[in-house]
């Protein structure tokens, strides 16, 4: 054993280089006590004391630091037997427990051997094993109720720790070890579980379908959640919309909204939830946008109907006007009257369109009315025609009066041109030809 340890020469080294005052004294000073220090250091016997090393630097530095003449001592005191023995004892445990662990690696080449030999040796395999077995049933169960059976996303998120949880200790359980010595190795500790290859790739294929479930529940909760916050938000546009541009963009965002809602998967929770929300926003957008759009449908009806009641209304009933003009106002009436038709009694617009439509059947009604005159008319004037072109026919030239079917035939002319209604067109050439018959009339008394 050597008289000044390296602890304790390092110590003291570090003091005298503070001692140094760099002055050519203190510097060969230092040196003189280094070399004391470094020929102690080569000495075997005794470690120096606290009061031997302040001899060893007191003559030429009579200020060194007894605090550090003291830890010097101390690191330079030799350890206790008791130390010694707890040191060599840690490593003789470090060894054997190193020793156990590379016995109880996971590999075939290593525990074939022990297994035969010394299975003692495998304890803690064993014990690992029966734990992470325990925990791999107990987790796969209750993974397979969360993920199998879930009512929320709270059970999905729960599940999903679990199936981590049995994938851990699945991991854990050396497979190839349990399939080989299942009989043996149970025998030997008396275990009352038999978990074998087959069992363990059961077990793995349930959380793989498991995993693979959960991963499919994730995706169709992204969907239902970006189809959901989509839906809402055209909503709030819609109702905050001023132009009817952007509520037919707010329309649109609504309704690829609903469809995003209908492509998640049914056969998930995010997809029976998604039908759940779908028929409500359903329900929304018929009542919100329908009625808009019902009343933009029945306000467009209305204004297509009065475009038409705006052109018939051009052939002015108080003027005369001939049978095609009347039949073109009537059919203009007609089609503003179909198109008042087509508006429901569930349409905003429907007690508006029941006014109008009663006004346009009235003036209907009247043009038909004329119409109907303006055709009698016609026929009678033209008839009262024939009958003037016979009557001249059948006068001889020069002749001063009338045979009695001539008179006949002339009165038969005043009475049917007393059938043409005034207001028709027809109706000023009538009342000539009425006045010229009747003047002829005259002189015989008609």
């Amino acid at each position: 054993m050597v008289r000044l340890n390296k602890s304790a020469f390092e110590i003291l080294n570090a003091e005298l280089q503070r001692c140094n005052t760099n002055d050519t004294a203190s510097r060969v000073q230092q040196q003189i006590v280094l070399k004391r220090l470094e020929k102690l250091r080569l000495q075997t016997g005794t470690p120096l004391t606290e009061d031997e090393l302040r001899d060893t630097v007191d003559d030429l530095f009579p200020n060194f630091n007894p605090k550090v003449l003291k830890q010097a001592a101390k690191a330079n005191r030799p350890p206790s037997a008791l130390w010694n023995s707890i040191k060599f004892g840690a490593i003789a445990v470090g060894g054997i427990a190193g020793g156990i662990w590379f016995l109880n690696l996971p590999y075939p080449m290593i525990r074939y051997p022990v297994a035969r030999m010394m299975p003692m040796l495998l304890l803690p395999s064993f014990i690992s094993m029966d734990h992470n077995y325990r925990q791999a049933i107990a987790t796969t169960e209750q993974a397979d109720q969360l993920v199998n059976n879930a009512t929320s996303s709270a059970d999905f998120d729960l599940g999903a720790t679990k199936v981590k949880t049995a994938q851990k200790h699945l991991d854990a359980l050396p497979v190839w070890f349990l399939g080989y010595y299942p009989s043996a190795y149970c025998g030997w500790f008396g275990c009352s579980w038999r978990f074998t290859l087959d069992e363990f790739q059961q077990a793995r294929k349930d959380i793989a379908r498991m995993d693979a479930r959960l991963f499919q529940e994730k995706n169709a909760q992204t969907q239902l959640q970006k189809a959901d916050t989509e839906v809402n938000s055209a909503k709030r546009s819609y109702q905050a919309a001023l132009k009817q541009a952007e509520k037919e963009n707010a329309i649109a965002q609504w309704q690829q909204g609903m469809d995003q809602l209908e492509e998640v998967p049914d056969e998930t929770l995010a997809g029976r939830t998604a039908q759940t929300k779908l028929k409500a926003y359903e329900r929304d957008f018929q009542q919100v946008v329908g009625f808009s759009v019902d009343n933009e449908r029945s306000g467009n009806l209305i204004q297509a109907a009065k475009f038409s009641a705006e052109s018939a209304q051009q052939f002015s009933p108080g003027k005369a006007q001939g049978v095609e003009v009347w039949q073109e106002a009537e059919k203009l009436w007609n089609e503003a009257i179909a198109t008042l038709e087509t508006i429901k009694s569930d349409d905003p617009d429907y007690v508006q369109a029941r006014k109008l439509l009663s006004q346009y059947q009235l003036k209907l009604s009247s043009i038909g009315i004329r119409l109907k005159q303006e055709q009698q008319s016609a026929q009678a004037f033209e008839q009262a025609q024939q009958l003037q072109i016979s009557l001249l026919a059948s006068v001889e030239a020069g002749a001063k009066t009338l045979h009695p079917q001539q008179i006949s035939q002339l009165r038969e002319i005043e009475k049917t041109l007393t059938q043409v209604k005034p207001g028709t067109t027809v109706y000023p050439a009538a009342q000539n030809l009425l006045k010229a018959a009747q003047k002829r009339l005259q002189p015989i008394g008609g």
